[in-house]
Formats: C-alpha cells, structure tokens, sequence
C-alpha cells in the first residue's frame, strides 16, 4: 500500500488528510493558494519543498465555489431562463422560517440580469418552441458590454431533452461567455 491523501481546499486553509501505508492517519493544515495541496503533502510526509513526491494516490475537493455562492462573491452574472419563469428563483419554495412574519427577508439573487426566452419543451421532452438566436446574440452581446461574464441557463423540463440548454451555451460561448 501506497500514500494516500484527502484533500479539501477552502479559500482560506486548505485542509489535508493523509493515510500512511502502516494505516497511520495525520493531519496537515495550510494557507490556500495554488500551491497549497502539494504544501500539504509534503508537511505529511516530513519533506522539503525540493524533495520528489512519491507515488500516492490523491482524493481532492474544493469548498471555493460554494464559499462563492454563499458569500455573493464571484463574475456578475446573467439568467436565461424559459419565458413566464423569470421570477422564480425569487419567489423561490416560499418556506418561511417564520409564518407569521409580516417583514420577510430573502437573500438577493445571484443573478443581475434576466432574459426571458421562448423555449418549451412537452412532457416527453419534444421541442414545442426554440428561442432565437439573434435575439439572444444581442441580449448576450449587452450583457457583455455591461460587464456579465457568467450566465445560468435554466429551461424548464430540460432533464428530458437538454438539446436547447446546449444551444443556448453554444451561443453564450461563442459571445464570450
């Protein structure tokens, strides 16, 4: 049996678990940057910074895009989504952890903006209507302008036929997103 290593990388320590071939366990914390699972490793294994990592096998795992969502940090974003839904990642599942509460507070949205399109799937995932690409290339191309770099791509029931997520995504891509 070989090293073996779990690692978690947060945005501030990076976590590091490591099984030694005895089946001895240790644990190494250290300051996240691009470095920090190689840093990690080393210190399990009583190494400095120039000696060869042995072979080992390596489990890592990041909480940075979580940390993200969590914290509203990241690219400012824009939400394509199937038209009539624009508001539904806000109205949300209307839990409340207070019923009664007169002044309810929800957490804003991730998104900045919102383009509604006309994109339909049936209950047996069929296309009924397809957006349009020129209207989304100028929505895509303003968006860009305005300072998007991100966008979420959500149209209903696309678990059954994500053909038109994709084309959306190629034309976003193709748009710099």
């Amino acid at each position: 049996m070989r090293w073996q290593f779990w690692i978690d990388r947060g945005g501030t320590f990076t976590d590091c678990l490591g099984r030694a071939p005895s089946g001895e366990l240790s644990v190494a914390k250290v300051l996240s940057d691009d470095r920090a699972p190689l840093v990690g490793i080393r210190q399990l294994l009583g190494q400095s910074p120039d000696t060869p990592i042995p072979p080992c096998d390596v489990r890592m795992g990041t909480t940075v895009a979580t940390n993200a969502l969590l914290e509203r940090r990241g690219a400012a974003m824009g939400l394509v989504i199937t038209r009539g839904f624009a508001d539904a990642l806000k109205i949300g599942t209307q839990a409340r952890p207070d019923i009664f509460a007169l002044n309810i507070q929800r957490p804003d949205v991730l998104y900045r903006e919102v383009c509604e399109v006309d994109a339909r799937l049936d209950p047996q995932g069929n296309i009924l209507a397809a957006p349009s690409a020129p209207e989304l290339a100028g929505t895509f191309k303003s968006w860009r302008e305005r300072g998007l770099r991100s966008i979420a791509i959500v149209v209903l029931h696309s678990y059954l036929n994500p053909s038109l997520e994709q084309q959306i995504a190629a034309l976003a891509k193709s748009h710099g997103f």
